[in-house]
């Protein structure tokens, strides 16, 4: 099957000096398939000049006269900038002519754009942004919402766990994956109403429902999948990390306190370098934009290279395990059950 991205290429910290390469790096590797750059047309084509690169068969450029600011409001890009590179890769999408969108441009925005032009999936109230956070068993746990809803119904937090329970089955190949819903104990009673109703609904769900989890079972691995509001998911991300940007730090610091401790730093360095590829948040980057009628991956605003490359390859894995068809599939599941059960009744 060959796949065609769309590539905000003018969003994120860097624009086309990161994307337009990790595109090209992107292509070498996956021989079948194609990318449309959207963007300023003169700024992407100077940039693939300077790897030696032109449009082609598997590249080509999509002129967009706007660019969507960092720290726009997502209102305004949504009503004032309908010529953005942003709104014209998701157009590209809501057209047949790409099966999935990548960016790197403000998180709001996207959803917006993306939730009017796309629309949501059948049965599912709210997209949700659901990102991978690095665990204790070398894998990673797929958390949901990191800061689309700040405030969610139950039901929405149990179509959170179906689609995220999708989401990993699909990229993941589990058959089953465990869903987990974060609380501030594991016990039954703990939590607000909303929570304790929306596990409830996740236990009638079908889902591979593990009960509540704490903070700390994300890294432990606990759950395959957590589920959370918005609110909580976007404050757990930014502390995760500013922790690992922590520990790194004190690790630089106590290394070069004396001359003794930067030979020790030098002899550790196999070491170090180690911890650094596994805390690296580049690995895990590009979050996906769940329960809309599309795929949509958003990258991380300051990712390098190597990050957006790693976005890029997780739209295609997106679109390659079928996520769109199998979040549908369970969502008309959800909803036929009790059409069955008030058809039996009666």
């Amino acid at each position: 099957m060959e796949i065609t991205l769309a590539v905000d290429c003018m969003g994120g910290d860097h624009g086309p000096h990161v994307t337009v390469p990790a595109v090209l790096e992107f292509l070498r590797e996956r021989g079948d398939a194609r990318c449309v750059l959207v963007g300023k047309a003169e700024a992407i084509e100077a940039e693939l000049g300077a790897h030696g690169s032109a449009q082609g068969p598997r590249l080509r450029v999509q002129r967009a006269a706007e660019v969507v600011g960092m720290d726009e409001p997502p209102a305004q890009a949504l009503r004032g900038k309908k010529d953005s590179s942003m709104r014209v890769a998701v157009n590209l999408v809501h057209r047949g002519e790409a099966h999935a969108c990548v960016s790197a441009g403000n998180t709001g925005a996207l959803m917006a754009i993306s939730r009017f032009v796309l629309k949501t999936l059948p049965g599912i109230d709210r997209p949700a942004i659901a990102g991978v956070l690095p665990n204790a068993g070398g894998g990673g746990t797929y958390v949901l919402d990191l800061g689309a809803n700040v405030d969610c119904t139950p039901q929405q937090l149990m179509q959170f766990g179906i689609m995220g329970a999708m989401l990993v089955a699909a990229l993941e190949h589990k058959e089953r994956p465990t869903v987990g819903l974060l609380n501030i104990g594991v016990e039954d009673i703990k939590g607000n109403d909303t929570v304790k109703l929306a596990a409830d609904l996740l236990r009638a769900s079908g889902l591979n429902f593990c009960g509540n989890v704490e903070g700390d079972d994300i890294y432990k691995g606990t759950a395959d999948v957590v589920i959370c509001d918005g609110f909580v998911g976007n404050s757990v991300l930014k502390a995760s990390e500013g922790v690992a940007k922590m520990i790194v730090g004190y690790l630089q610091q106590e290394f070069s306190r004396s001359a003794w401790r930067k030979f020790s730093a030098l002899l550790a360095r196999p070491v170090l370098r180690a911890l650094r590829v596994r805390m690296d948040p580049g690995r895990y980057n590009g979050a996906s934009l769940l329960g809309l009628r599309g795929i949509v991956v958003k990258s991380h605003g300051s990712a390098d290279v190597y990050a957006f490359g790693r976005a890029l390859r997780r739209a295609e894995d997106e679109v390659r395990n079928d996520v769109l068809e199998r979040i549908t599939r369970r969502m008309a599941e959800m909803q036929a059950a009790p059409a069955r059960a008030r058809s039996a009744a009666a």
